[in-house]
């Protein structure tokens, strides 16, 4: 049995295997030879930002079980926890070793179009004089160079920094050690002057090795060289009891002192020295339950994400117009087109400023009263933050349930809090025990004698960076039951020791389990009665149990399941006698699969939700979520068709299974790449 197989155990493959496949599929895009070269190049950025955080989160998580001293075989399914820390070092080892390839692959092709990345080693007299005056100018000033010897205790090394391990041998043959961290403030590419045709490229690690003379001027050396080590630490927030400190202090603080977290992986030149290796190991602590990787030339390949484009848009994806949406104008009321009917938004294919719109809107109607709004993840710049602050400015009541805790956006979210603080925004930090996860916005309007509520609540975040590669669907309401509902979730902000019942919305903690299982079981009934099952699933990930057994419980009755499942899936599809009736594919293309949406065929008559919740323990059990109904029959059928073109993909489709392969569908008919299929579509509504 090889270590992938032994991840999986009876019913569940371990979840953080099968998300670490996710990120092989991320790896796959890169590979792949149709996706335009410096888009491969920044796949190999994401890969590797994605293994950044799964280090931090997932692998740390399961040393501090082993640290413990506790297996906690169960809940990792059906492996030991330090068994399990041995097969993700093995995992990433590989893919490491395979990413290495890719990159030197595509370095090689990029070449053919005259981009040239350069080390240290194949600069010319022109060049040199270039780097040497940006050295200086641009880099010099911001470089942190730390002397090392055995008296001196290291400083903590930054999580996830790139570092430069020099070593110096001296003319009485001593060794002198030193550290050059690599500053984040400067580009990572130095784009040099073009001669003719041709660019040339050199990574910010190399232009440092081409000016160690000059860094290390003071020191009488024989030799010297180095290698780059990167460190990545525990992610995990950990909190203050001090009474005297706002939340909002106590969050800062602890992102503050993640950046000093247990080491959890360790990553090195693999053709580093060994004394070099040894001296750093030791001082830095690392030992056996830390994974340590052997790696190339180059650490932090997640800066890949940023290369350079340099005009060549021929080897970029095409830039897609986002599309307005049928009926509803950017330059008119939208308070006056919602209140007519619902409107569906599906970002990035439509444009996310109808949000914006909406919140400007509210901000200046003297109608609207007061404003209440979920943020979970806030763009640097956030036209959503402003808007509201804006609505404070003019006399709203304006009311934000901001989640601090948004893993590695913390920040973003800390300073937009503390701006709306300063404008009298009424501020709800999450509940007690509970993250804050749902997407989701009310206002009320003063109309004649009576307050009118209109919203829209959303599968994703209020972020408009991330509308513009993430998949998400927005619906805009007027509809005063789903929005009454919408308003009780914030009342159970502010009073949460009640507990509220909903008519419309399925609202985790409370009811979300409870609600699908009897959506599941009524399709099970239908069987039972010879009608047809079915249930139709996407989402980011699941890796409930309970979930996962409940479905199987639906395929063994006869239900057909159809899944669409971008990340990690503890869920084995296809099994005789447990699963046979469940099918699974995940989509990972140009934009980033987000949406999640749960349809039960209802006997003809689909039920039909959109979701901020994946099929996870903490989604259902730990987090505030909302799934919203979708009533009107034309965006009803709009989702039900996008579901369609998306499973019917033949080109960007992995079917999942128990062997954790990867393989793409194999289908003879028309080829269907979904993502530019639903564009087609969107386009297509437009003109008719």
């Amino acid at each position: 049995m090889t270590k992938l197989e032994s991840s999986v155990h009876n019913s569940y493959i371990n979840r953080e295997i099968s998300w670490l496949q996710f990120n092989a599929r991320v790896l796959q895009e890169a590979e792949d030879e149709t996706v335009p070269l410096i888009e491969r190049l920044r796949f190999l950025g994401i890969f590797s930002n994605n293994l950044d955080e799964f280090f931090k989160v997932r692998y740390a998580t399961v040393k501090r079980i082993v640290e413990a001293g506790k297996g906690a075989k169960n809940e990792l399914g059906g492996i030991r926890a330090k068994e399990l820390l041995e097969i993700i070092t093995q995992i990433v080892i590989d893919q490491q070793s395979e990413s290495l390839d890719i990159l030197y692959d595509i370095v090689k092709k990029l070449k053919n179009e005259n981009i040239y990345i350069i080390n240290e080693t194949q600069i010319d007299d022109a060049q040199h004089d270039f780097i040497k005056e940006y050295f200086l100018k641009e880099v010099s000033p911001a470089l942190v160079t730390i002397i090392l010897n055995d008296e001196v205790v290291l400083p903590n090394l930054k999580d996830s920094g790139a570092y430069l391990a020099v070593k110096m041998l001296m003319p009485d043959d001593t060794k002198q050690f030193a550290l050059i961290e690599i500053p984040k403030s400067v580009n990572r590419f130095v784009v040099l002057p073009k001669q003719g045709e041709k660019f040339f490229i050199i990574a910010v690690d190399d232009l440092l090795r081409h000016c160690l003379s000059d860094i290390f001027n003071i020191f009488d050396y024989k030799s010297i060289s180095a290698h780059m080590i990167k460190i990545t630490r525990d992610g995990e927030l950990d909190f203050e009891s001090d009474l005297s400190k706002s939340f909002i202090d106590k969050i800062s603080d602890s992102v503050k002192h993640r950046e000093v977290g247990e080491p959890v992986r360790f990553v090195y030149d693999k053709t580093i020295d060994k004394d070099t290796l040894e001296f750093l190991m030791s001082k830095m602590g690392i030992d056996e339950t830390d994974s340590i990787i052997p790696g190339g030339r180059y650490h932090n390949r997640r800066d890949y994400m940023g290369f350079p484009s340099l005009g060549r848009t021929d080897l970029l994806y095409d830039k897609i117009e986002a599309l307005p949406i049928k009926g509803l104008s950017l330059q008119t009321s939208i308070f006056e087109a919602i209140a007519k009917k619902d409107y569906l938004l599906h970002a990035p294919y439509q444009t996310f400023s109808y949000v914006v719109k909406f919140l400007r809107e509210a901000a200046l109607d003297p109608k609207v009263k007061t404003i209440k709004i979920t943020i979970y993840r806030l763009a640097e710049i956030s036209h959503i933050a402003s808007s509201l602050i804006n609505a404070a400015i003019n006399g709203k009541t304006v009311t934000v349930s901001i989640e601090l805790r948004a893993r590695f956006d913390e920040q973003a979210n800390i300073n937009y809090a503390k701006q709306m603080e300063e404008v009298g925004v009424n501020l709800i930090f999450g509940v007690a025990g509970l993250k804050v996860h749902s997407k989701m916005c009310v206002i009320e309007r003063e109309e004649g004698k009576k307050f009118h509520r209109y919203g829209f609540i959303s599968t994703g975040n209020f972020n408009e960076s991330t509308a513009k590669i993430y998949t998400d669907y927005t619906l805009f309401t007027a509809n005063q039951k789903i929005l009454k509902d919408v308003d009780k979730i914030f009342g159970f902000f502010e009073t949460n020791y009640k507990i509220n019942k909903y008519k419309h919305l399925i609202v985790s903690p409370h009811y979300t389990k409870r609600e699908v299982f009897k959506l599941i079981d009524k399709e099970i009934e239908n069987v039972s009665l010879g009608k047809e099952g079915l249930i139709r699933l996407k989402m980011n990930s699941i890796s409930s149990y309970d979930m996962v057994d409940k479905l199987y419980e639906a395929s063994r009755a006869g239900v057909k399941v159809q899944m669409i499942v971008r990340g990690l899936c503890c869920l084995i599809p296809g099994v005789p006698g447990m699963s046979e009736n469940i099918e699974v594919i995940s989509v990972v293309d140009k934009f980033l699969e987000h949406s999640r949406i749960y349809i039960f065929g209802n006997n003809g008559n689909p039920k039909l939700y959109i979701s901020s919740a994946d099929w996870m323990t903490r989604n259902i059990e730990n987090r505030v979520e909302v799934s919203c109904p979708i009533y009107d029959e034309e965006i009803k059928q709009e989702i039900i068709d996008t579901f369609n073109i998306c499973w019917n993909d033949n080109v960007k489709a992995r079917v999942l299974s128990d062997s954790q392969e990867n393989n793409y569908r194999v289908n003879d008919n028309k080829k269907i790449r979904s993502q530019y299929a639903i564009y087609d579509y969107y386009l297509k509504k437009l003109e008719d």
